[in-house]
């Protein structure tokens, strides 16, 4: 989904943009990606190729969520270093910081207290990527940096509900309970609350780090505003058209009770997100209706 996203965003830009499909290189095997990297000498990168999935997904999978991640930042990374690309892009996840980070959550909470237990696999995976572009850039001068972007969604999104996140989940549930004149089914109390981000917007925001940041730290990318999960649910039931029953399954986790990023790093750059949550809602929705998982 990202990645497309930053494609498209690239489009309208002097450049010529070079992809790879996962069918023709595997971005786990470090001599694979070396080589392609070596052979194609790209100025810039952008990292944002991982293994990516809700509560149920990381929680089923831990294995697979570290080591598949770890895999491919390192054989990426590595490889762009040994073929001097003169800047990276790593883009992480907002599940880096602790469970109970103040809020809104600046840059400086990283590593200051414990992680969300259903998702540190994943979390711990970025981390260690956003220290490995540090690495490189004491170790060897690199001009590599780390963005972290908030919740996404958009078109691309994942709607399996066995795997997805929560806004593609709920756009489905929502979609499926209206044609079915069912109760629509929400994980938990609905309580938490969290920050969205348009995929589009977040590729322009990447596209404005690649241009005017270079440092150490790593840069928070958001909306700048959060809403309770029952709130969204309702916000999705009024964009579908639907005003069915919404149904708690209290056996659920809640996860973290509130996760805002304080994104007035990027402000001061000179960008802001400029996709409201409904439009952007619509947006996937419409996406959702032209994608496979409508039969």
């Amino acid at each position: 989904m990202v990645g497309s996203a930053i494609v498209r965003r690239l489009q309208s830009e002097d450049c010529e943009v070079l992809t790879v499909s996962r069918d023709d290189l595997d971005l786990r095997d470090q001599r694979e990606v070396e080589a392609w990297l070596r052979d194609r000498r790209p100025d810039a990168v952008f990292l944002a190729a991982a293994k990516v999935g809700g509560i149920l997904a990381n929680d089923s999978y831990p294995a697979d969520f570290l080591l598949d991640n770890l895999l491919i930042e390192t054989a990426i990374i590595a490889g762009a270093h040994l073929a001097e690309v003169e800047k990276l892009v790593f883009l992480g996840s907002s599940c880096i910081y602790p469970k109970f980070a103040e809020q809104p959550i600046v840059e400086e909470a990283l590593l200051t207290g414990p992680l969300e237990p259903t998702n540190e696999w994943y979390a711990i995976a970025k981390i260690a990527g956003i220290k490995l572009t540090q690495a490189f850039r004491r170790q060897h001068g690199r001009d590599f940096i780390s963005a972290m972007p908030t919740n996404l969604y958009g078109p691309g999104d994942n709607f399996d509900l066995a795997s997805s996140h929560v806004m593609p989940a709920l756009i489905r549930k929502v979609h499926e309970a209206k044609q079915n004149g069912a109760a629509v089914n929400i994980w938990g109390s609905g309580a938490p609350r969290r920050e969205f981000l348009y995929v589009e917007d977040c590729a322009d925001a990447c596209v404005h780090l690649l241009r005017h940041y270079s440092g150490d730290q790593h840069v928070n990318v958001g909306s700048g505003t959060d809403v309770s999960i029952l709130e969204l649910v309702k916000l999705i039931m009024t964009v579908i058209g639907y005003s069915g029953e919404v149904v708690h399954d209290l056996g659920k986790p809640d996860g973290t009770p509130r996760k805002l990023m304080d994104s007035s790093k990027l402000a001061a750059l000179g960008w802001r997100a400029s996709t409201s949550l409904e439009e952007g809602i619509d947006r996937s929705y419409r996406a959702f209706l032209n994608s496979s998982y409508v039969t």
